[in-house]
């Protein structure tokens, strides 16, 4: 069983469960891969916080992911285990190449100790899950993951756990893949992607149970804004209890729900054919 519920011995043990990560064959991290990670607290170069809740948590760090894998062509690697990752959600492999050199990338579902990963054009497509080639030499209808959208700039799309894209067409130099979001857009056909869905599926079966646990990770307490003054955040303030009056806003008076956070000015918002969650055309099946 890859979650295990807790008894209700107590009341942070009641609503809680942990995730076995059944995946994970390897304990100890790869020594050569690893870099310091230091806490920023939510604060910016200036020591401004920038992002509120942030601070604390348990020490880590770092493990180098190689998102690119365009100097390892050709060169076949073996998967030495699966390890857990503190930094992301999505388990990570250890993959020895045959010239030596030690890389972690992201584990894919039904990726196992032993098995080989090869970054090239001519990969092999099924069974193998892990290996890494652009979009045109994809077949159709096969899930992806770790995506570029910027030719050599590495994985940026479907990297979380449980993650993975579709492929939907190819037209010319670009290619049409559909996101977890619902969103269908077009990335170019040079640009890489692996084969498989990210390990790790049941991370969002995890419940935490109790505030502890959310320490851990970092993340400290939030207040309401209707629970604050009213100089401090727009929905603050008023005589007793209120409803705040206006639409949820944050400290700066941004809208917090439903409220576009992209510019639509950069040049890759007109590669979106129909965006996420979209109630003219639907969700596709």
């Amino acid at each position: 069983m890859a979650i295990r519920v807790y008894k209700p011995t107590s009341a942070g043990r009641r609503n809680a469960s942990v995730n076995m990560h059944v995946e994970v064959t390897k304990t100890e991290p790869e020594r050569s891969l690893l870099a310091p990670l230091n806490k920023k607290a939510g604060r910016n170069h200036k020591g401004i916080i920038t992002v509120k809740g942030r601070g604390g948590g348990a020490k880590r760090r770092y493990r180098k992911i190689d998102f690119k894998r365009r100097d390892r062509d050709g060169i076949v690697g073996k998967v030495v285990g699966i390890e857990y990752d503190p930094n992301r959600t999505s388990h990570i492999a250890l993959v020895e190449y045959a010239d030596g050199v030690k890389r972690y990338i992201p584990a894919p579902v039904g990726l196992k100790d032993g098995a080989e990963v090869l970054s090239s054009t001519d990969a092999p497509i099924d069974p193998n899950v892990g290996n890494s080639m652009p979009l045109r030499y994809i077949p159709l209808g096969l899930s992806i993951h770790c995506v570029e959208l910027t030719k050599g700039r590495g994985a940026q799309i479907c990297r979380s756990a449980g993650s993975s894209a579709r492929l939907m067409n190819r037209d010319g130099d670009y290619a049409t893949i559909l996101l977890p979001s619902g969103e269908l857009r077009r990335v170019h056909a040079d640009c890489r992607a692996t084969i498989g869905q990210v390990g790790n599926t049941d991370h969002q079966l995890r419940r935490l149970g109790k505030a502890g646990l959310s320490r851990h990770l970092g993340r400290r307490p939030k207040v309401r804004g209707v629970a604050m003054s009213h100089h401090e955040h727009p929905l603050g303030g008023g005589e007793g209890r209120s409803k705040g009056g206006r639409a949820p806003v944050s400290e700066s008076g941004v809208l917090s729900k439903g409220g576009g956070t992209r510019n639509r000015k950069k040049p890759s918002q007109k590669l979106i054919i129909r965006r996420r969650k979209s109630k003219r055309y639907g969700q596709l099946k």
